[in-house]
């Protein structure tokens, strides 16, 4: 039995929240104007904010990550297989799968857990239509490599970016790779508007599509051309991400903080390892991953247990891997033996707390109930 209390639970996460008082001006804005949803003029304006903000032409608010990477799949027009990674939340993958599309898995690399170039090319059949790759953890992709992939196949290329608001790599947006990025705006995330999510979109025919698609297939008020989904964002979800773009910044120094004293406190601990932070990248701090190996003298599950009692909830994220789930198991590309780095991570990775309320006093119980685990 735990000696902690609800009260004093660290978990690995607390959503961000502004001050209360700047938030109530834009609900009496809404409350004034009665408009709720049906891209409103907080809708627009988050919209715009955000093509600045990621260099993008075209940005579509959605409501939540999952339906954001679903349209743009149904958007790009897809059909066979897609390569993708068995290391990641279950959206990346159920979307592929609720698009009538054969998900085809290829390993990931150890340095950053991220799908492998290296190995797409001989995943790559007749039937192959596109690439879904996650920037795992907000770390980017091998994006030219990728890209240069697709291009000599004719492939499109989908990034699930649901970690990667902010983040910025070779002195650009990593949203502006690929022919579309997907975004979750849960609570969860660095960036939350309570639910929600976007699309970032390169091409002008696209964002029409994706558009469309968001919006129940409708093209305008007598035109329905398409099977679409209700995936609009509502007015307070888009008032709130305009408030929480301005507090950004704060958020990403505050998990800045946090990540700098673990990796000062356990980079040195054997059989601990924490995912670097690749080069040319500006990251915006979402977790904090480690991977336990047997020389730190117990195993990630029991370290897993040890945190609990002390009231810390840790999580294993990306555990159980995609490729072993009923609906994909039996999938040729799922084969335990062909996603080695993958397996192996599933069974280390542990997701330590990550928050910018996170105080030193919280984060220090934590390093000192894992390195009294050894």
């Amino acid at each position: 039995m735990s000696e902690h209390s609800l009260s004093d639970t660290i978990y690995v996460t607390r959503p961000y929240l502004p001050p209360l008082a700047e938030f109530l001006p834009l609900l009496e804005q809404i409350w004034d104007s009665r408009v709720l949803t049906n891209k409103g003029p907080f809708h627009a304006q988050l919209e715009a904010r955000l093509c600045e903000y990621f260099e993008a032409e075209h940005v579509a608010l959605m409501t939540n990550g999952m339906l954001a990477l679903s349209v743009a799949i149904d958007a790009a027009a897809l059909s066979g297989e897609i390569i993708t990674t068995p290391y990641s939340f279950v959206a990346t993958t159920h979307s592929v799968k609720m698009g009538q599309l054969e998900p085809v898995f290829v390993d990931v690399r150890p340095g950053d857990l991220n799908i492998d170039p290296d190995l797409i090319e001989a995943a790559i059949t007749p039937r192959t239509s596109a690439i879904v790759a996650v920037h795992c953890y907000g770390n980017p992709c091998d994006v030219e490599a990728i890209q240069a992939i697709a291009t000599r196949h004719g492939l499109k290329v989908i990034y699930d970016a649901a970690h990667a608001f902010g983040v910025r790599y070779r002195a650009r947006s990593l949203l502006s790779y690929g022919d579309f990025s997907t975004l979750s705006f849960h609570a969860t995330k660095a960036f939350n508007t309570f639910e929600g999510g976007a699309v970032v979109v390169r091409d002008g025919d696209a964002n029409v599509a994706v558009d469309r698609f968001r919006n129940f297939g409708i093209a305008d008020e007598v035109t329905i051309p398409a099977v679409g989904t209700n995936a609009k964002m509502s007015e307070f979800n888009a008032a709130l991400g305009l408030l929480q773009l301005e507090h950004f910044e704060h958020v990403r120094s505050e998990r800045r903080r946090v990540d700098a004293l673990y990796r000062a406190e356990l980079g040195e601990l054997d059989g601990l390892d924490c995912l670097p932070i690749p080069a040319d990248t500006e990251p915006n701090f979402s977790y904090f991953p480690i991977l336990v190996g047997p020389e730190f003298g117990a195993s990630r599950d029991a370290l897993y247990e040890a945190l609990k009692q002390q009231g810390v909830n840790s999580r294993r994220y990306f555990y159980p891997l995609l490729s072993t789930l009923p609906m994909y198991r039996g999938l040729p590309s799922a084969q335990e033996e062909r996603l080695p780095v993958a397996t192996r991570a599933a069974q280390r990775v542990l997701c330590l707390p990550i928050y910018p309320e996170l105080s030193e006093g919280d984060q220090r119980r934590i390093i000192e109930t894992i390195k009294a685990a050894r």
